[in-house]
């Protein structure tokens, strides 16, 4: 595991990056004890960066018509939105931040996750977006049409934030066709291998975290050079 780098270390945000791929019942147990840690005030703020094996993972408007093919475990997130797919080649961020510290905005919070993303993959060489009415992240994918790249999905509770994002780096496309990703029929799912990009995990937590403290400010109202 990699440390933070000094700036980073300043932020006072715990950063986690894990090599080896954690099992979605063991991590979503971690965040509900990390949760109630730091609302308690017994622990500190963290960002946690890995992947899953293979799972479906059905948030709290989950529609099971959208569940086409549960050829992998099912699970409930807890979780806003609907049914996504998570496993190797596709990098996580879970994101637990106080928001009673940071501006009580959870309508921000989120809009400042995605332009964390957008920011990120555009570091990378990769032109993203948001698209009203469809929450992600979105591109250009390989048939010019628009595709997603990246999933958001979040939880509050105690005022203490929850789940985050995922990015598709080099994931098995062909696992998403299992659901109806996000209840988003009329798109498709791409990723950087897919649209000739080689991302290595690490690579994509570096160009994340260099914008971090981009992200920290956009939450608490200052200038920042996220999108």
């Amino acid at each position: 595991m990699a440390a933070p780098s000094p700036e980073l270390a300043t932020a006072a945000v715990e950063i986690r990056r894990e090599a080896e791929p954690v099992p979605y019942r063991a991590a979503l147990a971690g965040m509900e004890a990390r949760n109630a840690a730091i609302a308690a005030g017994e622990a500190r703020e963290l960002v946690w960066l890995l992947e899953h094996p293979p799972v479906y993972t059905a948030g709290t408007s989950a529609d099971g018509a959208e569940l086409l093919d549960p050829r992998f475990e099912v699970v409930e997130a807890g979780r806003g939105g609907r049914y996504t797919y998570h496993g190797p080649g596709q990098r996580v961020g879970y994101v637990l931040l106080d928001l009673k510290a940071r501006g009580r905005d959870v309508r921000c919070f989120v809009h400042s996750l995605e332009g964390w993303v957008i920011a990120a993959l555009g570091d990378l060489g990769l032109d993203s977006w948001r698209a009203d009415g469809r929450i992600g992240i979105w591109t250009r994918g390989p048939g010019g049409g628009e595709a997603k790249i990246g999933a958001i999905g979040v939880r509050v509770r105690r005022w203490v934030t929850m789940h985050g994002f995922s990015v598709n780096l080099s994931p098995d496309l062909s696992h998403f066709t299992g659901i109806v990703p996000c209840g988003i029929e009329e798109f498709g799912v791409t990723s950087l291998a897919d649209l000739g990009l080689a991302v290595a995990p690490e690579a994509f937590d570096e160009a994340l975290l260099a914008r971090m403290g981009d992200f920290l400010a956009a939450l608490e109202g200052k200038d920042c050079a996220l999108p």
